[in-house]
């Protein structure tokens, strides 16, 4: 994984500085909230609805052992004892002290990590494809250029300041596991006819309150293209995007209003007029950070392992454990671990202090010092031998972390929602731990399959329920909580939008819905269809028929 040179050292440690005298200042009484609030937003800060929440970046949710640890520490220092995993690949610490938060950001400096741009009108994290670098389906691993991105992101002078904020997400596999559509910016890398690795990119994608799927702006970009091609179309957003409505101010809006077509042509355009002599300082550089992406030494191991075999025979929690959790690795031998942090009843996303410890001895043990944060709120160990995984899974099992429900029914995606958050409009936290615990069944999980539950607390959609199988969406009415659902989405290489199903459902009634909707699917698919299968192919009336007869 990339490590920080002098001038990313220097960079982070300067802005702990600053933001320390920022602090001092507002704490003094010098600044007022109004004039504090764009600095905190430079460094991660929020006021949410009991405190302050600190959101940390994962870059392309990568992490080693000694970041881990450092978070866990926060957690026990600064926090209650735990951290929120988010949609995003990064952390949330949702109890800290306004005047501790500049120790915590020195803490973080301290492991090559920080806050920056992980909130305000700015390019965000770049998000990545949770086994870059180790999937069996892979193109190339997209983080090199996921770090590149990074650094020519932060703090640049002519995006810095944007119409609002701004979302890319990368992968290099067949598989899309980035919802890259959803973003503002995706990028698939992948080979043309001639065999060469260069990008496609869309644009113009998000969730919120007007949900849109990004188009095909270019099929095919040379790799060393990459750059001017984001300069060109963050010039485009950046002249034409609105600053007068912030709910008109996404670049879905723009290549809505102008057409994927327009937009397209302008952003040629712009990219023809850049110069092109800066692109070999910049292939220079990612030359230099894919250095520190490379291969791992792998042991040369046998593709299949016996006393695996013997262990799966045995032990039917563990091979249910190993079907779900456990995916295809490029190198023979090895596999990717990803651990649920959604146990049955449990709040999505979060990991106790001791958990994220936990993770990262078994990371230094059995993983090659490394660890992943997936945009679905789980972990991810990628460099498993096979050999290990029994052992592995118990040790998962002694704190909680062995759950085998991976893609499943209580695999739910939800935001803080109402407990937490500002700007939410109805919980997400209990709605999702009722529908974990009505569901959860083991086997019954795995008799209704891939299913995908995600809630988001209001219209800003921070639960990505536009791409729920099943999403739910919290509002307010009246003044009581009310939960609208759609079906249908997916974030997936066949990307869709959920749609609305009716009208919506009280706390009381919303999980005997979803449990309806289940049953209904369960008994109209065929040929062992998954729920997104069955549901495109029958379409919605079946479900509303069936929601609507009965509540």
């Amino acid at each position: 994984m990339y490590r920080y040179d002098e001038f990313d050292a220097t960079f982070v440690r300067q802005r702990v500085d600053q933001f320390r005298g920022q602090v001092e200042r507002r704490v003094n009484g010098e600044l007022s909230e109004e004039e504090f609030r764009p600095l905190r937003l430079m460094n991660g800060l929020y006021l949410q609805l009991h405190a302050y929440m600190l959101r940390v970046a994962v870059p392309y949710g990568t992490l080693n052992s000694a970041q881990m640890r450092k978070l866990a520490f926060i957690a026990d220092t600064y926090d209650r004892g735990y951290g929120h995993f988010t949609t995003r690949q990064n952390i949330q610490y949702n109890w800290p002290r306004l005047p501790d938060v500049p120790d915590i950001l020195e803490h973080l400096a301290e492991v090559e990590m920080h806050a920056i741009q992980t909130s305000g009108n700015c390019i965000r994290n770049v998000t990545a494809d949770h086994w870059a670098g180790v999937a069996a389906d892979e193109a190339e691993d997209p983080r090199p250029h996921a770090e590149l991105m990074r650094q020519w992101s932060s703090l640049h002078p002519e995006f810095s300041f944007l119409p609002r904020k701004f979302k890319i997400a990368v992968t290099g596999a067949s598989a899309d596991r980035a919802a890259i559509r959803y973003h503002d910016i995706g990028l698939r890398l992948k080979k043309n006819g001639q065999g060469e690795v260069g990008f496609e990119v869309f644009a113009g994608g998000g969730m919120g309150r007007t949900p849109m799927l990004a188009p095909r702006v270019r099929d095919w970009l040379a790799k060393e293209d990459l750059l001017p091609y984001l300069e060109a179309i963050m010039r485009v957003y950046n002249l034409h995007g609105r600053r007068d409505n912030k709910y008109k101010a996404r670049i879905k809006i723009l290549v809505h209003a102008l057409g994927a077509e327009e937009f397209t042509a302008q952003v040629e355009r712009e990219y023809a007029r850049i110069d092109a002599p800066h692109i070999e300082p910049e292939q220079q550089e990612l030359k230099r950070i894919a250095a520190y992406f490379a291969p791992p030494d792998y042991d040369a191991l046998p593709g299949d392992d016996p006393a695996l075999a013997l262990r799966l025979e045995k032990h039917e929690d563990f091979a249910g454990w190993v079907e779900r959790n456990v995916s295809a690795h490029r190198a023979p031998g090895y596999g990717i671990v990803n651990i649920s942090l959604k146990p049955i009843g449990g709040i999505p996303g979060d990991a106790s202090s001791d958990q994220m410890r936990a993770v990262a001895d078994l990371a230094e043990t059995f993983s090659l010092d490394e660890i992943r944060i997936s945009h679905e709120q789980n972990l991810v160990l990628p460099n498993v031998a096979k050999r290990d995984l029994f052992a592995l899974w118990q040790s998962l099992g002694e704190h909680s972390l062995a759950d085998a429900n991976i893609g499943l029914a209580s695999d739910i995606i939800a935001c803080p929602g109402l407990d937490y958050c500002g700007l939410a409009t109805a919980r997400s936290i209990p709605i999702a731990q009722d529908i974990s615990r009505r569901l959860g069944d083991p086997a019954r999980q795995r008799e209704i399959g891939d299913m995908k539950i995600k809630i988001s607390g209001c219209i800003n959609a921070c639960g990505h329920h536009h791409a729920g199988h099943i999403g739910i969406l919290g509002l307010e009415k009246r003044g009581e909580e009310y939960y609208q659902i759609t079906l249908g989405g997916s974030g997936d290489e066949r990307a869709s939008v959920g749609e609305i199903i009716g009208p919506g459902f009280s706390a009381e009634n919303l999980t005997d819905a979803v449990e309806t909707i289940v049953d209904t699917y369960m008994g109209l698919r065929e040929n062992g269809e998954t729920f997104l299968e069955a549901y495109r192919r029958v379409g919605p009336d079946p479900f509303k028929e069936a929601v609507y007869a009965t509540h």
